[in-house]
């Protein structure tokens, strides 16, 4: 029999020691709770800056056998604030959007979990499948979620109601079991089943169905799309998989993405056995209603209540020297404009740009350039973050059911970069990496079904990558916990989550981008304007449609400033260093200036 521990001693153990003789002693059985409770308590957590993951960490038994493992999948994340009452008006965060063609569509984040396993998938931590619940009456389920377990839950899938042509959805008409795990020796929660609707002539599925047992979910388990309200899909991130049994489980996006696309993400995934298949057996859906689909979007007001909740505050780095000003600023304090052939007489720019070529075209025959007093160029070069202002492009995507809100921010000079070559971590880069001009972005990614922001595109150099609203930072403003924070590296301005270190090499040589935390940070939700919105008919600032480079092509010579840092170097290393920095990409290098917003293929496209 387990001998009672006296309270005692638990208190000769604990900051409550002078208090021990106050007490009676208790009986055996209150003395193993009281312990219990003492070294092992329930707890919910909650992070403030990462947003808030709810969760109860249950202890040790009390016989001392170790509880299984929590994975973050067990939490459920949500915005540290609540979503504030937007403004009314129009379709926007009412939370049905009518697709067209019959069909209307919900967003639901209330699920079921059905099955599970513990490993792999990303991380080699497993995935977790659930159905959704709590659609409202009339909606049905298009299909299962799912996501790795590496990450705490956050996701969404959209449920369908045909209305007013009934002939929008049907049942399917009998399932293909895709995979079962029951015969595999895995981490799981039981065996898990994965389900293909076969739709009925003329109709497709847009989602599998998970259970666990081996019989056949019923027909009214799910609804199918009628084909002209279907568009065609491509994988998206690989949510989970096991390499010895053909099994790959990614999610889903429509293939064609930007202003003028239909294609509608449900939410749902993708199982696929050996392989991948074209076209894929699952679909997506498609806005048809392409005109008053647009009545979803935010209006003006709305936008900037958007922009007060979520805009996103820009850590510089401590050693920043290059900072971002507005355009108007750059203009005001002498920057020139050049035309080939009359090299030699530069035109000063008017402040808002309207003497800049307007007709789109991108070719050499113009670009911008820095002062020539020395003086003045050294001033416009370090920019001036008091009149920094945010540039806000806002575009419909994914058939205009989510809003991206591109937040550009402009900066007078990009600085050298600087790299790790083997051993030596920090290697000065000369004027590698210097160019006049440097545009960079973030993108908000918001809901049109309720306003809630679910993921952001952070922007580096030539490319850049989504964060799921679960993944960021955020920064406390008073009652308004949900503002974005990103962080700028050191003197190329890329866009990242987080601070640290991210190498663009092979590992042991590489260009350094580093990002810190200081007082040097922009409030874009302070200073913003609405350069492009052309569904509520926004006219944009004559320097938006300036399609020429915003800076000089660079006159340094590449090999002399290659030679130069290859002094420095160990033999072995010379070589590899000399093929990162051919292998860069012109807008890293620094051998030209950017283009404008305009003039980046995101501009009426979906981010890479």
């Amino acid at each position: 029999m387990l001998s009672p521990i006296p309270f005692k001693h638990i208190l000769q153990h604990s900051p409550l020691t002078e208090y021990a003789s106050l007490f009676p002693p208790p009986s055996p059985f209150l003395s193993l709770i009281l312990l219990h409770i003492f070294l092992n308590p329930f707890s919910s957590r909650e992070s403030p800056t990462m947003g808030s993951c709810f969760s109860l960490s249950l202890p040790k038994d009390i016989f001392g056998k170790k509880k299984a493992k929590s994975l973050p999948i067990e939490t459920i994340f949500k915005l540290p604030s609540p979503i504030p009452s937007w403004p009314p008006g129009g379709g926007f965060a009412s939370g049905i959007i009518d697709l067209g063609g019959g069909l209307k569509v919900c967003q639901t984040s209330s699920f079921n979990k059905i099955w599970a396993t513990q490993e792999g998938g990303p991380d080699n931590n497993g995935a977790t499948f659930f159905e959704p619940t709590q659609l409202p009456n009339g909606f049905y389920m298009l299909g299962s979620y799912a996501q790795p377990n590496n990450k705490a839950l956050f996701g969404w899938v959209l449920g369908a109601r045909s209305e007013p042509d009934p002939s929008a959805l049907q049942e399917p008409v009998d399932y293909t079991l895709v995979w079962s795990s029951e015969s595999l020796k895995i981490k799981q929660d039981g065996p898990g089943y994965i389900w293909l609707p076969t739709p009925p002539d003329g109709y497709k599925a847009v989602g599998h169905v998970v259970t666990v047992t081996a019989t056949k979910p019923s027909l009214d388990k799910i609804r199918c799309v009628r084909s002209d309200l279907t568009d065609q899909c491509q994988t998206d991130t690989w949510i989970w998989g096991q390499n010895n049994n053909g099994l790959n489980v990614y999610g889903l996006r429509p293939s064609s993405r930007g202003i003028q696309a239909q294609g509608v993400s449900v939410g749902t995934f993708i199982a696929q056995v050996n392989g991948t298949s074209t076209p894929l057996s699952i679909s997506c859906l498609k806005n048809v209603n392409a005109t008053s689909s647009l009545s979803y979007m935010p209006s003006l007001s709305q936008l900037d209540a958007l922009v007060q909740a979520y805009s996103p505050f820009i850590y510089l780095h401590p050693d920043e020297q290059f900072l971002p000003s507005s355009v108007n600023w750059y203009f005001a304090n002498g920057a020139l404009l050049y035309k080939k052939g009359n090299e030699s007489n530069p035109t000063q720019i008017e402040p808002n740009g309207s003497n800049l070529p307007q007709d789109g075209l991108n070719d050499d025959m113009y670009w911008l350039d820095l002062p020539t007093n020395e003086s003045a160029k050294d001033k416009v070069r370090k920019g001036d973050l008091q009149t920094a202002e945010a540039y806000l492009h806002i575009k419909p995507m994914l058939g205009a059911t989510f809003t991206d809100i591109v937040v550009w921010i402009f900066y007078p000079f990009n600085g050298p970069g600087k790299a790790k070559i083997g051993i030596l971590n920090n290697v000065a880069l000369g004027r590698i990496g210097e160019h006049v001009g440097d545009w960079e972005h973030v993108t908000l990614r918001v809901s049109n079904f309720n306003g809630e922001l679910w993921s952001v595109y952070f922007s580096a150099h030539s490319g850049g990558r989504w964060a799921d609203a679960s993944e960021l930072e955020f920064h406390s403003n008073g009652s308004n916990g949900n503002k974005v924070v990103s962080y700028a590296s050191l003197n190329g301005h890329a866009s990242y989550p987080h601070p640290g270190l991210v190498l663009r090499g092979n590992g042991s040589v590489g260009i350094r981008d580093d990002a810190a935390k200081s007082n040097k940070v922009m409030d874009t939700g302070a200073r913003f304007s609405v350069i492009a919105a052309d569904y509520l008919g926004v006219e944009s600032a004559p320097w938006v449609n300036y399609g020429r480079k915003w800076g000089p092509k660079i006159t340094y010579d590449l090999d002399a400033e290659i030679k130069k840092v290859e002094k420095a170097l160990p033999g072995l290393l010379k070589s590899e260093f000399e093929k990162l920095v051919r292998s860069l990409p012109n807008e890293i290098l620094g051998e030209e200036g950017p283009t404008g917003p305009k003039m980046k293929n995101n501009w009426n496209n979906d981010e890479v």
